[in-house]
């Protein structure tokens, strides 16, 4: 006869927006696997947006107020950064747990395998991985194109009520008061509409990162998706472009930018592809990024035009603060080249 495994912790992997009926499935296998349940929650550090609508505390809570006391009591929720690199996130998921339940745990991991976008669960050799199957047609993304589509909200309700955990129900509906619901509707349904117009990618673009004096030259975004949330320089290539010659154009279209191509092309010192299949809520779209630098010079002047509301050069100081007011992936472009973070 076999004897079951022990577990010490329990823990969970996930982005959480919102917590459905099939997350409350595996927290609810998860609590009756191990006494202590870390719940880790991803894209806890990025900007809002319509993909990413709550902040990782208003997850945390949310999740919460699905348990009793003495439930909540044995969960932990622990704010993960996206890294849009599969080996880097794992070893930082691996290392939040052992700080927080330190050396020697027997650990469990539950999850689902859905498809692809599942693999991760596969990276945790130390961990015990323990599947929990599908609970019923459920989808995060549906979800939210019910909360953020709907134009009557008792016919919202009627839809979501199956899927959802009744305290995650009226959370929703209590968080669409706040400020933060208009505009993020309003993403939704411009990212909706560009999709019908030009499907779902792959696109390209291109961006670029331009040095000088220590400052970096930043873009506010002037229109959906990221209104108001700064963004390097860049957009779609053109049909007959080198990415080099996009990254240029796009920089001068958005910044006004005055040196020479020449003076720019001396001053490339890196380029980088970023093309995680979720970096981008518009569709797949892989992007090269181009690092200028200009070491000392004085930085041009320059001012916001085209897609840009704003352009302003920023201290490289200043950048790991504004993790949270960055667009897509542009702070994991950002710490790429200048190694803001770890």
């Amino acid at each position: 006869m076999t004897t079951p495994q022990t577990f010490t912790t329990a823990v969970l992997i996930g982005r959480f927006q919102p917590f459905h009926s099939g997350h409350a499935a595996l927290l609810a296998k998860a609590l009756e696997t191990a006494p202590q349940v870390v719940v880790l929650l991803g894209s806890a550090f990025s900007a809002r947006n319509a993909k990413n609508p709550f902040s990782w505390e208003e997850r945390a809570a949310m999740i919460a107020c699905t348990l009793d006391e003495a439930q909540r009591a044995r969960v932990s929720f622990l704010p993960m950064r996206d890294c849009y690199d599969d080996a880097r996130w794992a070893a930082q998921a691996s290392e939040l747990v052992r700080a927080h339940v330190g050396e020697g745990a027997q650990v469990a991991l539950i999850g689902y395998l859905k498809d692809a976008s599942s693999q991760y669960l596969n990276r945790f050799p130390d961990w015990t991985f323990i599947a929990v199957p599908q609970q019923g047609e459920i989808e995060a993304s549906a979800l939210r194109a019910i909360w953020f589509e709907g134009e009557d909200a008792c016919v919202t309700r009627a839809l979501l009520a199956p899927l959802l955990p009744p305290a995650v129900l009226e959370y929703l509906q209590g968080w669409a008061r706040l400020a933060h619901f208009a505009a993020l509707r309003e993403e939704h349904l411009a990212i909706e509409a560009s999709k019908r117009v030009w499907g779902v990618g792959p696109f390209i673009t291109v961006d670029a990162l331009v040095k000088a004096s220590d400052q970096i030259l930043l873009i506010r975004r002037g229109r959906a998706p990221g209104k108001g949330l700064w963004a390097l320089p860049g957009g779609f290539l053109d049909g007959r472009e080198r990415v080099l010659q996009g990254a240029i154009r796009e920089l001068r279209e958005e910044t006004g930018f005055g040196l020479l191509d020449a003076t720019l092309e001396e001053a490339l010192v890196g380029t980088a592809v970023f093309d995680h299949p979720d970096r981008s809520a518009r569709g797949r779209t892989i992007t090269h990024a181009h690092f200028f630098d200009l070491k000392n010079a004085r930085p041009p002047q320059v001012a916001g035009a085209d897609d840009a509301a704003e352009a302003r050069w920023v201290p490289i100081a200043a950048l790991a603060a504004m993790e949270g007011e960055l667009f897509e992936d542009h702070f994991n472009i950002l710490n790429h080249f200048l190694g803001l973070v770890q």
